[in-house]
């Protein structure tokens, strides 16, 4: 055989081999692709995503089951998964690559906080837990660290900051808040899930929006809430396994109600070439994002039992020892909504004005038209529908009979349709609207709707993220107008601060100094008046656009599916530039 046709078979067989080989991981590479989807809600995986995946015992169970069988299996099996204490940084470092390998399947870590509360004052942050996707859970003692003055782990400080990982929970902005305070953390991305949870109103808001009502209503899961547990010693030198589990489980749960109610209750995967995970989970919380949680009804849920841990009119606990705790006979959780004054007559009447030639002019309530007969200028046309012509020329006619104040409306819940315990809402809210010029507050009824209670109490939480957003957008903060308009003088409280030190055996100073120790902040502008100064530098176009904001928000928002016919994001818009022109000079209120 000539040294030609030698190197010609060599140079085959390298290349045979090499395809072979080729062949042979791309096949196994698709199986293994294959085993990561699999069915629907089964075992959180555990081993590492490369290896091999046999499915459990378990799994095998769940693909016969069905699928909200599948979610409740999936639930109670994260909270199966065992924490692990980590005390030091040769703790940390030893759990830190599994978790990396999690955040990488799904970058979202369910977050919470314990601290000890000591005579109505709350300690530092003494343990912070983060669970995964899969189940597995760290208990980082940060007290323990401080305390041995060593530093935080740099991967703890690098995840809790991490823009590209959410970390999620009930509360967790402001444990965001207590870990910058007492530790120095940063804590980016967090996603309240009661914010989650108003998407599905449907389903949860009879019951309230704590961690333990979420858990119970969306996943059957119960969680231990005893006031032992709660307010037990989180800063003692060893943790009981009833503390470690209720720890955990708070974190492990958090995942398991995210997942659920962006409707994600499948098997982790391999990402597809070029899908990027992240920005697929931040895209269901956009708007959500590092948002505190507001609502009237707060004090309900799990922050409001933080914060009666620290206030003085609180029990002893003897199991708690010089702990102050809640009295468990003010923790009653209410169904959403209720405290809601609820209207005792309808809002709409439906009955009709006319014009002295027949046309219909608008519609109003009953007392209004019975108004015009009483003073002789109307007379009655008919009694059902109750309809009152005009004996005099009205100052206006409407433009068309396509007019939304000429159809009849429906004393219902514009949301969900409840036929009772309804409330006015106004869709921009009065706080903006008081400042309009009056050209844009006349007939301004069109965006004062019907809802029931627990929709009402929900509409105002989504209103308290756009007025966040204004707030910060326009440089113009919210808050109680006292707490704003009254600045403390520094140099009296200098003076002050001496005065108590001499004068330690009084029990206060006097109203009347106090008041004499604070002075009037000229500039203060209120955040309503702010917001609607800094659209009204563009015209008219800027506070219609100011409108149609909030308008489109009530609709992204609510999603209401009973909005009276003719309702429009856009109402009167076209009449004021036709009435005043683009140029109209603004004179606000």
């Amino acid at each position: 055989m000539s040294k030609q046709s030698t190197f010609t078979a060599a140079l085959a067989t390298m290349l045979g081999a090499t395809l072979g080989g080729l062949f042979l991981w791309r096949s196994i590479r698709t199986q293994k692709r294959k085993a990561l989807k699999g069915p629907a809600s089964a075992e959180p995986i555990q081993a590492q995503l490369e290896a091999d995946i046999t499915p459990s015992q378990t799994a095998r169970q769940e693909l016969s089951t069905p699928p909200q069988t599948q979610k409740l299996l999936r639930a109670h099996s994260l909270l199966e998964v065992p924490p692990v204490i980590v005390s030091s940084q040769e703790e940390w470092e030893a759990l830190w690559p599994d978790f990396q390998k999690d955040l990488s399947v799904y970058p979202v870590l369910g977050l919470d906080c314990e601290w000890v509360s000591v005579k109505g004052k709350a300690s530092a942050v003494s343990l912070l837990q983060m669970a995964t996707f899969s189940g597995r859970c760290m208990l980082v003692r940060l007290l323990t660290f401080r305390n041995a003055q060593h530093p935080l782990p740099k991967d703890l400080v690098g995840v809790l900051s991490d823009p590209r990982v959410l970390k999620v929970g009930v509360g967790c902005y402001e444990d965001g808040k207590r870990l910058a305070h007492d530790h120095g953390l940063t804590l980016n991305c967090t996603v309240d899930l009661r914010y989650l949870a108003l998407r599905q109103r449907q389903a949860v808001l009879n019951n309230g929006l704590s961690l333990k009502s979420l858990a119970a209503d969306l996943l059957n899961v119960t969680l231990d809430k005893s006031l032992e547990l709660r307010c037990s010693d989180w800063e003692a030198d060893v943790l009981t396994s009833e503390q470690m589990a209720y720890a955990a489980h708070d974190a492990q749960i958090s995942v398991a109600l995210f997942f659920h109610l962006l409707g994600m209750n499948t098997e982790p995967r391999l990402p597809a070439e070029g899908e990027n995970t992240f920005v697929q989970l931040a895209s269901c919380c956009q708007g959500l994002v590092d948002v505190p949680f507001r609502a009237r009804y707060n004090e309900e849920g799990e922050e409001g039992e933080r914060r009666r841990r620290s206030r003085k009119s609180t029990v002893e606990s003897p199991e708690s020892g010089d702990q102050q705790v809640p009295d468990p006979r003010r923790n009653k959780r209410k169904p959403l909504g209720v405290g809601y004054s609820a209207r005792k007559s309808p809002l709409y009447d439906n009955c009709f004005l006319h014009a002295p030639d027949g046309q219909p002019l608008c519609t109003c309530d009953k007392k209004k038209a019975k108004w015009y007969l009483e003073k002789g200028i109307g007379e009655l046309v008919s009694e059902s529908p109750f309809i009152v012509r005009l004996l005099f020329e009205p100052s206006g006619r409407p433009d068309s009979q396509k007019d939304y104040y000429l159809t009849a409306k429906e004393n219902v819940c514009v949301v969900c349709g409840k036929a009772d315990s309804y409330i006015r809402k106004n869709i921009v809210p009065h706080e903006y609207r008081r400042h309009f010029p009056a050209e844009m507050k006349d007939h301004n009824s069109h965006d004062i709707l019907l809802l029931c209670t627990s929709c009402h109490a929900a509409s105002n939480v989504h209103d308290g993220v756009l007025k966040q957003q204004l707030a910060e957008e326009h440089s113009a903060p919210q808050g109680c107008e006292e707490g704003i308009r009254l600045l403390e003088d520094a140099d009296r409280r200098r003076v002050r601060s001496a005065a108590r030190a001499l004068l330690s055996a009084s029990d206060g100073m006097p109203q009347s100094r106090k008041e004499e120790l604070l002075i009037f902040n000229e500039s203060y502008v209120p955040h309503g008046l702010k917001v609607v100064q800094a659209y009204a530098e563009h015209g008219l176009r800027g506070l219609m656009e100011l409108e149609r904001c909030w308008r489109q928000h009530f609709l992204t928002s609510m999603q209401p599916r009973h909005l009276p016919p003719l309702w429009s994001v856009s109402h009167n818009h076209d009449k004021y530039l036709r009435k005043y022109g683009e140029d109209l000079q603004i004179q606000l209120n």
